[in-house]
């Protein structure tokens, strides 16, 4: 999903009775998966989403298990990473979330470990929601810059964060636009900076399309193989728990590029 949210994966019923030609290999030459990928209907489609934390979240929202589960599963996550990850001397820690939503990453959990938050999300409804939402935030001095832009489309200022983070929006980009995102997470990091992605996994070795939302979800297999192609070492990674079963897996990753 670019710049949105959450993926969290249609019912285990729906997946399965999947056309053959939506899922590939990642071995394959041809990656019929990534033709498939349609920028211009992902946002038709987020657009009609409602606003709120249950739209977002696919209809896992504060009703289910899911919101509380994710913070918490990011915290823990996080805490083991605390000496790992820091700002330069005389900068801010500064964080940015990608695929923003509504924002209830950054209100619930981002502004408590960076001193400032950017914010990415391309979808107008959730983009007045978010400045809604995060206004108390925004009093306080932790809200920084809000980019109602593309995923694609965001070129990240040089050395500016300590912290990228991006949950439940990379299956919107294609393996190609993904490796050019991880070249400008790599100029936007600072020195000792930090990139996480949350992600769903597929349960093999094979990424899957979601025709719904034209998203697609990676294997845990094609993430690494991005992340070693891209240039980045992999020093953390953990399941979350805690969420219905009939979700897919839910991966944390926690990266640094290898030339900084």
């Amino acid at each position: 999903m670019v710049l949105f949210e959450l993926q969290l994966l249609e019912t285990t019923l729906e997946l399965t009775l999947m056309p053959a030609k939506s899922t590939v290999s990642i071995g394959d030459s041809v990656q019929d998966i990534d033709a498939q990928i349609n920028y211009d209907d992902a946002i038709s489609y987020w657009s009609d989403v409602p606003p709120t934390v249950d739209g977002v979240l696919g209809g896992f929202g504060e009703q289910t298990s899911v919101p509380k589960a994710d913070i918490v599963g990011s915290s823990t996550f996080m805490r083991k990473l605390k000496t790992r990850w820091s700002a330069e001397e005389g900068k801010e820690k500064y964080g940015i979330e990608l695929g923003a939503g509504i924002g209830r990453v950054t209100r619930d959990f981002l502004h408590k470990i960076c001193d400032k938050v950017d914010l990415l999300e391309p979808v107008e409804p959730f983009v007045e929601r978010m400045r809604v939402e995060l206004g108390p935030l925004k009093e306080q001095g932790k809200i920084g810059e809000i980019y109602d832009i593309p995923l694609q489309d965001w070129k990240a200022e040089k050395g500016r964060y300590a912290l990228i983070w991006c949950q439940w929006c990379i299956g919107h980009l294609p393996d190609s636009a993904f490796l050019q995102w991880l070249d400008e997470c790599r100029n936007g990091l600072q020195e000792d900076g930090l990139l996480v992605l949350k992600e769903n996994n597929t349960n093999d070795d094979d990424d899957i399309f979601d025709p719904e939302d034209s998203s697609k979800t990676r294997s845990d297999k094609n993430f690494r193989r991005l992340f070693k192609q891209g240039g980045w070492k992999l020093i953390a990674t953990d399941l979350q728990k805690g969420v219905p079963r009939e979700l897919y897996p839910i991966r944390m990753y926690a990266l640094k590029p290898l030339n900084k």
